[in-house]
């Protein structure tokens, strides 16, 4: 394998010369240097690793992954900016088998280069040289195709051509070398108590435990929040929501649809015979050495089953408020709102955009040995200490409205609805606000102001919504700018005037580039963007008298609450996440109106403060 030279001067064997480019060659930073400027290692250890390099016949940066310095992922990551070129680390799921069959194993051995993905003619290869222009042109020659190299570390492509070798791909290959106590069932159901079919013999007998678990395993380890299984007429498409965006993992090889299915639905504790009707089930794992929660769906489609499992993983659960991403004011406000003797708050927001978890942070805040706290949930997705936890099991009649019912004949302190989704429901939480307890729930509306206005709508009278409602929080989930890959840009007149920024045209914003750490979506992880209305004496006077969601709003504003939009502005101004992705989760009506110049220009003013 070909790296850069090493640091001090003295040119590492196998060096390659810097690619030419322009009118002359473009200076070649050494992997050395890279890793000291951004502080990855100190000049000792670059030192250490070129005292043990002499006579091991092995590259710095090998030296410094053996070494512990650094990890095989820095290490690409340092090679590829010396390089100026986009670096990679294979994985499964990455790679079509199908494109190695046009260059052929030997062939790609020789030329160190793995193909990847192919989109519109443009073919992205993994290569140990990207730099080499005959290397690139032998590989459009056999493939046709337009080549762009990626940089990848050369043990790496040489262990994924041996495992796709001669199409013994990902089932054969690459799933029977994985042990089944990489994911652990607990409380695993007898296959004696579940139907015996040929597919449960097709299960005990192939890769497809292993398969399922590649599937989970990588899940976990990237943070998705579900994984899909979908039948298509090549066989079966797996794709995990990360971010809120779904990828591809992997595509496993046509007629192995219903014994994938099958594996989950028997570990969910489903009735693997019924395949006309939607099922739903439980698990319990043990994977990366700690215990987390699948709900699996399945419901019929023309082609076969298809599966979503949902990630219940406590590792990604932030109980805590201050972790959530609150400003200084907006959680001074929520708490009060929180710590007041009685009375409904409500947490307001589209699916899917983090409501459970602030109101786990709600309980969190508030449990304690001298509190009955009891929630109602549909599903009970974390078991929370000092909590007494209700699912909703509307089959059998345990509907929200009947349970919370129950609870207010419990004596409680704190009861936490997951959903006010009815009148009943809705008229129940009030009553229950008025009558000496905390409620905390969860609302379907657009903003903090229209808490109020979907409350009227389930025909609760205005005189008991003042007196009983505290406070309302609106919240969206916004991407993080991968730190990998920031980079500044300019938006677009027509996004800057959207925003209410477009007196800031020439200022330039951040936006990720896309990499190899977020799988080229230039985001990676979340952040939650909050709006708070707490309901003070004026907004009280308001509620009571009927005035609309944009009248609230308009007191709000002169409140100096800023709205979801707004505070969505000052997070890209800050550099947190792009202006596009802002004017993506916040609507226009999520504001009542469209910011206007001057409000802008106070959250510029703001946020460079």
């Amino acid at each position: 394998m070909s790296l850069p030279g090493a640091p001090d001067g003295q040119p590492e064997s196998g060096g390659t010369p810097a690619p030419q480019g322009g009118g002359g060659a473009r200076k070649m930073l050494r992997v050395g240097d890279v890793l000291i400027q951004e502080g990855v290692v100190t000049h000792e250890q670059v030192s250490k690793a070129l005292a043990a390099q002499k006579g091991a016949g092995m590259m710095l940066g090998e030296v410094l992954v053996e070494q512990g310095a650094i990890s095989n992922a820095t290490l690409v990551g340092a090679l590829a900016r010396s390089l100026g070129v986009r670096g990679v680390q294979i994985r499964h799921g990455l790679v079509d088998p199908a494109l190695l069959a046009e260059i052929g194993d030997e062939e790609a051995d020789r030329l160190k280069s793995l193909p990847l993905f192919k989109v519109h003619g443009v073919l992205t290869v993994a290569m140990a040289e990207p730099q080499s222009l005959p290397t690139i042109d032998r590989l459009r020659a056999l493939t046709g195709c337009k080549i762009r190299p990626v940089l990848a570390l050369e043990a790496n492509i040489r262990e994924f051509i041996k495992k796709y070798a001669g199409g013994n791909v990902d089932v054969d290959a690459f799933l029977t070398s994985l042990a089944e106590s990489d994911v652990e069932v607990i409380e695993r159901e007898s296959v004696d108590d579940a139907p015996t079919t040929d597919l449960d013999q097709m299960v005990a007998g192939s890769p497809i435990v292993n398969l399922v678990n590649v599937a989970l395993l990588t899940a976990v380890k990237d943070g998705a929040s579900d994984i899909h299984l979908e039948p298509n007429k090549k066989g079966t498409r797996i794709r995990y929501r990360i971010d809120g965006a779904l990828r591809d993992l992997m595509k496993p090889p046509p007629g192995m649809h219903s014994a994938i299915v099958s594996r989950i639905k028997i570990i969910g504790k489903m009735d693997i015979a019924e395949k006309r009707l939607p099922q739903e089930g439980r698990v319990r794992i043990v994977a990366e050495g700690r215990e987390i929660d699948l709900r699996v769906s399945s419901i019929p489609t023309l082609l076969g089953e298809k599966l979503v499992i949902r990630i219940l993983d406590k590792a990604n659960l932030r109980v805590r408020m201050e972790d959530l991403g609150f400003r200084t004011d907006s959680l001074a406000a929520f708490q009060r709102t929180l710590k007041r003797p009685y009375g409904l708050v409500l947490v307001t927001g589209p699916t899917g955009s983090g409501k459970t978890t602030t109101l786990y942070s709600a309980l969190d805040l508030l449990r304690s040995p001298e509190l009955n706290i009891v929630t109602v949930e549909d599903p009970v997705e974390y078991q929370l200490d000092l909590v007494n936890q209700i699912q909703v099991n509307e089959p059998i009649g345990l509907s929200f409205a009947r349970t919370l019912r129950s609870i207010l004949r419990q004596d409680p302190d704190v009861v936490m609805i997951g959903e006010i989704r009815d009148e009943e429901t809705a008229h129940v939480a009030v009553q229950a606000a008025l009558t000496g307890h905390v409620v905390l729930a969860t609302l379907h509306t657009n903003d903090s102001p229209g808490a109020v206005e979907r409350l009227r709508d389930m025909h609760v009278e205005s005189y008991l919504i003042s007196a009983a409602l505290n406070g309302a929080v609106a919240q969206r989930l916004a991407r993080s700018i991968c730190p990998s890959c920031e980079t500044k840009y300019h938006p677009s007149a027509e996004v800057l005037e959207d925003a209410g920024l477009g007196h800031m045209g020439s200022r330039a914003f951040r936006k990720g580039g896309g990499c190899q750490t977020c799988h080229d979506t230039g985001f990676q992880g979340r952040f939650a963007i909050y709006e708070v209305m707490e309901v003070d004496a004026e907004i009280r006077r308001m509620i009571y008298a009927g005035k609309a969601s944009h009248e609230l709003r308009a007191a709000l504003t002169r409140a100096g609450v800023r709205s979801l939009r707004e505070e969505g502005v000052s997070y890209a101004i800050e550099g947190k996440t792009s202006l596009e992705e802002v004017l993506r989760v916040t609507h226009l009506d999520d504001s009542a109106e469209a910011p206007e110049a001057a409000p802008a220009l106070k959250l510029d003013e703001r946020a460079a403060a």
